[in-house]
């Protein structure tokens, strides 16, 4: 473990305040260790589940139906072994992937993978900026920009929260979870969806890669990628592998060490299959409610008018199904906004060596991430249908990132001299690079057709 042990005290610790201050005494048994393991995949979990997957998959479902649920099943899957690298990496090295990347990989190459976290970090907080703003708005009534602009006031809400500790962040953040769940089994299960078409829907179809706009969106290939981007994030990458470390192991122990990391990989696997069900309940709810209507409902308000209006909605349509939409929509971006501040902190200080207060980084990257949303109010007006566009393509951009984030990843947990015994066995990294590979090559694809 010499190596591991240099590269922690060579890159100082991830998170200090948080990291190793949960204990998990010994002798607990199975299921009660696990149970205190229990609780970082939440917060992994909400990045698969922010505004940004609201858009790209219910459009999805009102534009092709249930055709794009093979492609959040695929996501999933992909999140589930990118994430369990990520984890692995943190407990091992007790470094995070900022960390390692800059310890391991060449100067300029670190300064560049920093540039375009910090960007797919900015495209993250636009759709919490967004998501949120318009939650406001719908619930309140207030102006969409004054709403927009409000959300500055949840960096002091979570600096706030920070103080009752971690595993009350932790408590905080499954409770709006499953209150995001609860609200979408309901709206699903109303909407009557068809189980043939759902089944169906799984089973990979080489019609996803069409670039061909169809309605008034986005063509298949395009909303693929938003949906990859949006599920498959790439600050989650950087989160898990410091949040992993939350846990106190004993590193003279190899068992407490295994323990830890098969623990990590159970929370995260679990968190990320509700993640998945929350994805595919909203492509299934824009391919039972929305479908044929794909141009009616391309922003969040048009989906809450939506709800409460019969001649789209159906029977079911009410203003309390378009209230608990908002409600939704609320959790699910203060659930990001959480997640991004900490993000913020690792990126900063992994990438540059740079301790600041996290109140003055989060405020730095909030005030950026508004920059887009101000300046396309003032050119536009405060169209929610144009925020949302924007929204869309700020999802297409963290897939264009994520390669970035997934060819750093592969690579530090391949090599047995950083992981020890812990090191990817083959066929991962194979799978992985592959992963990488695709994704880059689905994406030159994409921005030659755009252009």
């Amino acid at each position: 473990m010499s190596q591991q042990s240099d590269l922690s005290s060579h890159a100082g610790t991830s998170l200090q305040d948080i990291n190793q201050s949960i204990q998990v005494p010994k002798n607990l048994g199975l299921w009660k260790s696990f149970l205190r393991f229990l609780g970082p995949g939440a917060l992994v979990a909400v990045g698969y589940m922010d505004p940004g997957n609201w858009i790209t998959s219910v459009q999805g479902g009102a534009s092709y139906r249930y055709l794009l649920l093979s492609v959040i099943l695929l996501s999933s899957l992909i999140a589930m072994q990118l994430q369990q690298m990520s984890g692995k990496l943190g407990i091992v090295t007790r470094s995070d992937l900022a960390q390692a990347t800059a310890h391991y990989l060449p100067k300029p190459l670190r300064y560049l993978l920093w540039v375009i976290i910090e960007l797919a970090l900015m495209a993250t907080d636009l759709a919490e900026v967004i998501g949120s703003g318009i939650a406001l708005h719908l619930l309140f009534g207030w102006d969409l920009l004054f709403s927009i602009l409000l959300t500055v006031c949840d960096v002091f809400l979570l600096l706030s929260l920070m103080k009752l500790g971690f595993r009350k962040i932790e408590a905080i953040v499954s409770t709006l979870i499953a209150t995001i769940l609860i609200i979408f089994v309901y709206l699903v299960f109303l909407s009557k969806p068809s189980l043939t078409g759902i089944l169906q829907g799984y089973l990979p179809q080489l019609s996803v890669f069409d670039t061909q706009t169809t309605g008034s969106l986005s063509s298949r290939l395009t909303l693929s990628l938003g949906i990859l981007g949006a599920t498959v994030m790439p600050h989650n990458l950087y989160l898990h592998s410091s949040i992993s470390q939350t846990r106190r192991v004993d590193y003279d122990d190899p068992k407490d060490i295994q323990q830890a990391v098969r623990f990590m990989t159970w929370d995260s696997n679990l968190q990320l299959s509700l993640a998945f069900v929350v994805n595919s309940l909203l492509l299934i709810l824009g391919a039972a409610l929305f479908f044929g209507h794909s141009e009616k409902i391309g922003a969040f308000s048009s989906m809450y008018h939506a709800l409460e209006t019969p001649s789209i909605a159906g029977s079911i349509a009410s203003p309390f199904l378009a209230t608990l939409f908002a409600v939704a929509l609320l959790a699910s971006g203060q659930n990001s906004t959480i997640t991004g501040t900490l993000t913020s902190e690792i990126v900063m200080e992994g990438f540059l060596k740079l301790r600041m207060p996290a109140w003055l980084i989060r405020l730095v990257t909030r005030l950026f991430a508004l920059l887009p949303v101000i300046v396309v109010a003032l050119l536009f007006g405060d169209q929610e249908t144009t925020l949302d566009n924007l929204l869309i393509y700020s999802q297409v951009f963290l897939s264009i990132a994520l390669p970035f984030s997934i060819f750093p990843l592969v690579y530090l947990t391949s090599q047995k001299k950083i992981m020890g015994d812990y090191a990817n066995a083959k066929w991962n990294s194979a799978l992985g690079y592959g992963v990488a590979g695709l994704l880059t090559i689905l994406n030159i694809i994409l921005v030659v057709d755009m252009f």
